[in-house]
This record gives structure tokens, sequence and C-alpha cells, in this order.
């Protein structure tokens, strides 16, 4: 506890007596400072015990007195020492009247007492007052530390609660609960993520103060990471402002908590190195040596159906459909490690930072490895990754729709194309991964951020044929029946689509178009002749029908 009054007043060698205020002697003194000022309080921070002998105060005058008092508790004086035996033999009665009228503690110092010696109180109590916070901060780094070695974060953030008679909370890179202590502290933490999201803006080191007088509790906000974006972040809550001693415990939380997240992004590159290994092990046909690497690492994951996630940006997937040369499997291309100081501008790292704290909060395992410009993930089937990444993709979908329609340009966060396999284990990672790219395919035709392998084997295949080259395609193939249709000979494109429709039955097509089935069938020879090409034959009939559906306007 720092010096107060009443640590004063009950000094045995300091002999004070009180004469007013009585009821404020539990006030914290910051300093005391001896000032014969007849107006001292410009030279007042606050927090002092003043010390006087009024060589130029009338202490007699009643209104003098009333001004002086009500100028010192205004400017956050917490006591005044009045020494009798100089200029008073007494307190003088105003003097007094006034210090009670204001509540300001009044204290009587006899003339055997040097100013000099309640200085030198109250500066060693200050001092030993530090050398226990001091003392008590490195035995607080000490637990914390013996608690981080043990029980990791969590018994670190256990340690920290009580330290601060509070509670902590650890948040990862998305701004997510990780962990929290005491376990009520969850709720609370998890209502503050907007401001760990806020805090996560700004460059680290960065903190800030949530709630306050008003509110339930106040919050400390410390991010944590020597990066530029913070990897994590620190919420510490407590009814009032820390204490010098509560704060060595906040600092050195940091520091620990700091520590590991680097060591954790060395680990992680480790880990991410096998998990390459692991995912061209598996891409070769190897399952079983594919295993027999991943250990207890990626273990778990191998043994449950699990889903392969390849993303990458619009911008690399619009350059493959260009035809520029590119890599197709990740056996093939050198790993590119995503920024360690964070995600921007670059969605498929986004995307793994979303998949990787979720399987992280959830317990299990996740393989996300980026491999140049693309990032390949396994993740269980049915588990927290895969649901993170279809909740994040619906988000930049909601996202991009909402700036077309606004006329904007998507955020370089919402250029992020994903495809997602069906169910598979080991020994079918190959056409799991095939799945992932053919789905990645359709996903940057359509212009959609995310589809399922299982939605295109469900779903129609006509939106295939939107693209270019396909379309290209059909025009030419049925150019020659619309050059003949333009002269007005005839409806050689429109009797076609009628009879293909009708699967070749030349009565039903006759009766939709209105004509003669003499009439069709003549048109018929005409398409034959026109295109040099044999209606009998089943592929030549699924080309013009593939070529009618995919023709505009058709």
């Amino acid at each position: 506890m720092p010096p107060t009054l009443a640590s004063l007043v009950h000094h045995s060698a300091l002999k004070l007596t009180v004469r007013a205020g009585e009821d404020r002697l539990d006030v914290p003194v910051r300093w005391a400072h001896v000032s014969e000022l007849a107006d001292p309080v410009p030279y007042m921070e606050g927090g002092e015990l003043l010390l006087t002998t009024a060589l130029k105060l009338d202490a007699e005058d009643g209104e003098t007195m009333r001004r002086y008092v009500r100028r010192l508790a205004g400017a956050g004086v917490v006591g005044l020492g009045f020494a009798i035996g100089v200029n008073y033999d007494e307190i003088p009665e105003a003097l007094v009247d006034a210090a009670r009228a204001e509540g300001l503690p009044l204290l009587e110092v006899p003339r055997r007492t040097p100013f000099i010696a309640i200085s030198k109180a109250v500066s060693a109590a200050i001092a030993a007052e530090q050398y226990r916070a001091v003392t008590a901060g490195f035995a607080a780094q000490r637990e914390l530390t013996k608690q981080a070695l043990t029980d990791g974060p969590e018994g670190l953030l256990a340690a920290l609660a009580s330290q601060v008679d509070g509670w902590a909370a650890l948040y990862d890179a998305s701004g997510a609960v990780v962990a929290a202590a005491p376990e009520w502290a969850g709720r609370r933490a998890a209502r503050l993520r907007a401001d760990v999201e806020r805090l996560r803006e700004r460059p680290a080191p960065a903190s800030s103060v949530v709630g306050g007088p008003d509110h339930e509790d106040r919050v400390e906000l410390h991010s944590l990471g020597t990066g530029r974006r913070p990897r994590a972040a620190l919420a510490v809550g407590t009814a009032a402002a820390p204490g010098t001693a509560e704060r060595y415990a906040v600092h050195s939380a940091i520091a620990l908590l700091t520590l590991t997240t680097e060591r954790s992004r060395s680990l992680h590159a480790a880990e991410q190195r096998i998990g390459t290994a692991v995912l061209r092990m598996l891409l070769a046909g190897e399952p079983e040596h594919a295993r027999t690497v991943a250990g207890d690492l990626y273990g778990g994951l191998l043994d449950a159906p699990f889903r392969i996630i390849v993303a990458e940006c619009a911008s690399a997937s619009a350059a493959r459909a260009a035809g520029e040369p590119a890599a197709r499997t990740p056996a093939a291309r050198g790993t590119a490690t995503a920024s360690a100081d964070g995600t921007d501008g670059d969605p498929p790292a986004a995307l793994a930072e979303v998949v990787e704290s979720a399987a992280a909060r959830a317990g299990e395992a996740v393989l996300a490895v980026p491999e140049g410009d693309r990032l390949v993930v396994l993740a269980t089937d049915g588990g927290a990754a895969v649901a993170a990444c279809a909740r994040y993709a619906a988000t930049l979908e909601t996202a991009r729709e909402r700036a077309a329609g606004a006329g904007d340009r998507p955020a370089d966060g919402h250029e992020l194309v994903v495809g997602l396999s069906a169910p598979a284990g080991p020994t079918a990672a190959t056409v799991a991964y095939k799945q992932a790219e053919q789905a990645l395919s359709v996903a940057r035709r359509r212009g959609r951020v995310c589809v399922e392998h299982e939605q295109l084997a469900a779903g129609s295949m006509l939106p295939l044929l939107a693209d270019d080259a396909v379309q290209a395609f059909a025009d030419g193939l049925l150019r020659a029946l619309r050059d003949h249709d333009a002269t007005g000979r005839g409806d050689l494109v429109a009797s076609l689509r009628a009879w293909l429709s009708r699967h070749g039955q030349w009565d039903a097509a006759a009766a939709d178009l209105g004509v003669h089935r003499h009439t069709l069938r003549y048109r018929m020879r005409r398409v034959e002749e026109i295109l040099g090409r044999s209606l009998d034959d089943p592929d030549v009939r699924m080309e013009l029908w593939l070529a009618l559906k995919a023709t505009s306007g058709d």
C-alpha cells in the first residue's frame, strides 16, 4: 500500500495530530511538499500533503482561510500540515473551521518535528511500496512463467487472473476467444470481439481500454506478436486500473504470450514443411508413407474422411483460364509460406488463417499448405475447418454482390476462388484433389467464391457451357444453318431444335413446329447437307444439342 495520511499520523516519530478531516485519512499521499506561498496551487499536481508555517498567510482571517483551503482542495491536495510554534503557537480556529468545511484533512505538526522528517517518511514509504511492487512483480513473473511452461496459455491466464484479482482472456488472430480464466470470463470476453478486431487493424504493439466506471469492469486489450499485424490479443478485466504490481504481472503475461506466439510461428513453419511432404505423398499415391511421416501431427486427420480445399486469388484463376503456364499439382511447385506479418493482399493466406483458427478452437487437425499462388487444405469432413471455410466464402460472396450492386470494385480480400472436393480417404486423395480443382474451375467460370464438387454432381451441367471457348465452338457449328435461315429459305435451326428435343420423333416434332412431317424430313436432310454430318450419329446429335443450349438467345 502507498503511504496515506493515516500511516503518517500513526508514525511514532512524527507526532502528528489530526485537527480536521478525520474521515479522509485513508487517502494515498503521492508526495510531501513545503510551500509558504499564499497561493501554491500553480505548483501542485494533486495528491500532495502540503506543509506550511503560514509565514505569508493571515491564518486568523476567516475569509482568507476559506479561499486558501478551497483552492487547495480543488487542486487535489490531500492534506495540509501546519507547523505550530513557528509563526503561530496554535492552529488558528479560522483555518480549522475552513478545513472542516471543505473536508480537507488538517494535521498539526509539533515544533520538534521538522518538515524534512515528514518528507523523508513519505519518500521512504513510497520507495518501500515500489520495492514491494517490484518484488511482487518478479514473483508474479516467476509464477506466470511456471504456469506457461507447465500448463500453457490456459495456466498462464489462470495465474494472471489471480494476480490482478480479475479475469483474462486470449484471442486468436481472427478475434475469437481461445482461452479464458476463470471459465465464466469466456462469455464476457466474447462480447469484446469487435474491439479486438479494431485493435488488430492497428500496427503492433497496440493497446486500448474498454469500459470504465459506468461498466461492469475495466478491460485492457493488448496485441501480441512482433509482426506488423498482431497474431493474437490479450484481454485483462479488473474492477479498477491495475496497480504497480498488477501492471508488472500484465506486462509479464504479454511478454510470455508473445514469446509463445513467436515460438508457435517457428513450429508452424516446421509443421507446414511436414504437411507439404504429407500432401505430396498422398497425391503420389503413397498413403502409408504419408501416414508414417504425419505421425501424431496429422495422423488423426488421415484416419477419418477428409475434404480437400483448393483456393487461389481470382487474378491467378483468370491467368490459368487464359492459358498462362502454371503447375497443376502442389508436388510440382515450390512452397511459398504466407507472410508472417499479416494476410493483406493475400486472400488464400486469409482463408488459411480462418480454417486454422477454427480447427484450433475445435481441437481438430487441419493441414494447410500454401503452394505458390494457391492454397491446398486437408480438413476433416463435417469438421469446424470446413464449416468455417463455407461461412467465410458466404461472407465474401455477400460482400462481392453488394459491391457489384453499388458499382464498386470488390476489396482485395474478396478476390478469392475456392473449390471443395467430396469426402475422401487417403487412398483417394488424388481423386479428391482433381474434384477440388474441377470445382475451383467451375467457381472461376461462374464468378462464384466457392463451389463444392457435390454441387456439380447434383446440379445441371448447362452453366458450364457459359465458357467463351464453348460458345465460340457453338457459334461456328451453327453459323451455316443461321446463314441459310437468314435468306428466308427455311427455319432449319428451329426445326433442328424441335427434332432433337423430341428425340427424333418426326410426328411429335412436326406438330410442335406446325408443319407436315415430310417438310420436317426435308429440312433435316438440308441440315445434313449443309453441315456435312449425319444426324444418325449420336455424337453429332449431342454436339448440336449442346451447341443450341450454349448459344445465347437459343
